[in-house]
């Protein structure tokens, strides 16, 4: 199987997680995944609202939030767990992805404290 890529904390540049965050679904997706705490899997992440994205879709949005940095992936058998780099980005970036999800209204439900004080 080839290797995942994730970029370094320091290679991370702030028009890649624009782009990758300027996608509605991405950011939905972004949010989940912050708000989990521990991973969000494809099959758990298939659900947006009353909308649900195929597979293939999904991967597309991981790949995309991976190689920006926003998430680390990591594969368990047939299984994609994916982790939110939250508290990395804000340490280089301070505020950038708060000030991003509020634009969205898509604030992590149980990632607000922690979001709002890192």
């Amino acid at each position: 199987m080839r290797p995942l890529f994730h970029p370094a904390i320091e290679d991370l540049r702030p028009e890649a997680i624009l782009y990758a965050l300027s996608d509605p679904e991405r950011a939905a997706i972004f949010a989940q995944i912050a708000g989990v705490g521990s991973s969000g899997t494809c099959s758990a992440l298939a659900c947006l609202g009353e909308r649900i994205i195929p597979k293939s879709s999904l991967s597309q949005h991981f790949k995309v939030l991976r190689e920006a940095g926003l998430i680390r992936s990591e594969r368990h058998g047939v299984v994609m767990s994916n982790h939110s780099r939250c508290s990395e980005i804000d340490k280089r970036f301070p505020g950038l992805i708060l000030a991003i999800l509020t634009a969205y209204g898509r604030l992590p439900v149980e990632r607000n404290e922690t979001l709002e004080t890192q």
